[in-house]
């Protein structure tokens, strides 16, 4: 998959940007099946949710579907340090007024005034606005910075008490604004478990890893190498990832990563090409799971056993092609 290309929308101080899907994106039967539930969610009014382990296409998803719905997008990344301010926006300065009036010559009249500056924030801005929101690891926040979402999702009403000094402090969520989140599992470092009150006002899509043919054709999208070797990456990655008890590494980002540097150096996807074998070392030992023997780790071993294995096997069934070719051609030349 390929993220949607961005252009910034400028329109004065405003924080939305427009997306236009890529051709670049890797498109699936399974992929689109997620990617128009998704849409359906957002069309009804209801905020979608994509959650998942690292490395599945969570964000791209997020901005592709944005994407097919047309409207500015607004984007945040969860952060540990943020505050409620952080969203909806805080006073920024004051603004000083001065007033002297000397119209009669012998009276002099002097006023001041002096007003806080509220600047909003990205969530203001696309509640106001009607932009798409996508809140990209939400839950890297802590729950009591984003419980402001609580009446956004349920009453379409944004609070900030401090925002308006004269009026209400409330502002009402334009009606095209939508919102979509993605997050990673709780027992990943640096998460926050979400409070139940906003989990429920999500429709939650849980992301997998992908079925074979999606992840190769990802691979081929994002790189640009031929599928043959987009195959052999991919059943490398997946031979991997069912070893041991995690389950969950390494990722497509980690076959992308070997195809994208593999084309830059002008490798081969090759047993036989010394290239390729060092570039799978170097992104695989630290993207698995950790094999020892005797308390040494045995990953380098077991990576170059999976490589070539299947290399091996990729080059028989490739003999094999080609010698039916050959009978086929040579059985039907002595027909004639």
């Amino acid at each position: 998959m390929n993220t949607a290309v961005m252009k910034t929308h400028r329109q004065s101080c405003e924080l939305g940007v427009s997306l236009e899907p890529s051709n670049g994106f890797a498109t699936t039967p399974y992929i689109e099946e997620i990617v128009e539930s998704a849409l359906a969610y957002l069309q009804a009014g209801y905020p979608v949710h994509f959650s998942g382990p690292a490395g599945t296409g969570k964000t791209t998803l997020a901005f592709h579907v944005a994407s097919r719905i047309g409207t500015s997008v607004t984007l945040i990344h969860g952060d540990d340090e943020f505050k409620t301010s952080d969203l909806i926006g805080k006073h920024d300065g004051y603004r000083k007024k001065k007033l002297y009036d000397n119209f009669i010559h012998s009276v002099v009249k002097s006023e001041e005034e002096m007003q806080t500056i509220w600047a909003d924030n990205r969530l203001t801005s696309a509640c106001r606005n009607g932009h798409v929101l996508i809140y990209d690891e939400f839950n890297r926040s802590r729950p009591e910075a984003n419980n402001v979402l609580l009446s956004v999702l349920q009453e379409g009403i944004l609070s900030a008490p401090k925002r308006n000094r004269y009026g209400s402090g409330h502002l009402e969520v334009h009606p095209d604004f939508r919102a979509i989140f993605t997050s990673n599992p709780e027992e990943y470092a640096g998460t926050h478990k979400a409070q139940d009150a906003l989990i429920d006002r999500l429709v939650t899509i849980q992301i997998h890893h992908f079925d074979r043919e999606t992840e190769i054709k990802i691979v081929e999208a994002r790189s640009g190498i031929a599928r043959e070797d987009a195959e052999i990456i991919i059943d490398i990655i997946r031979k991997l990832r069912n070893m041991g008890v995690n389950n969950h590494r390494p990722s497509i980002r980690a076959g992308i990563m070997i195809a994208r540097i593999l084309a830059h150096r002008g490798g081969h996807v090759a047993w036989s090409d010394p290239i390729f074998r060092r570039v799978c070392h170097d992104v695989l030992n630290t993207n698995t799971i950790k094999i020892t023997r005797d308390g040494k780790t045995i990953m380098q071993e077991k990576i170059s056993e999976i490589i070539q294995k299947i290399c091996n096997t990729r080059n028989e069934k490739s003999m094999e092609k080609m010698s039916f070719i050959k009978k086929t051609f040579c059985g039907s030349s002595e027909g004639e």
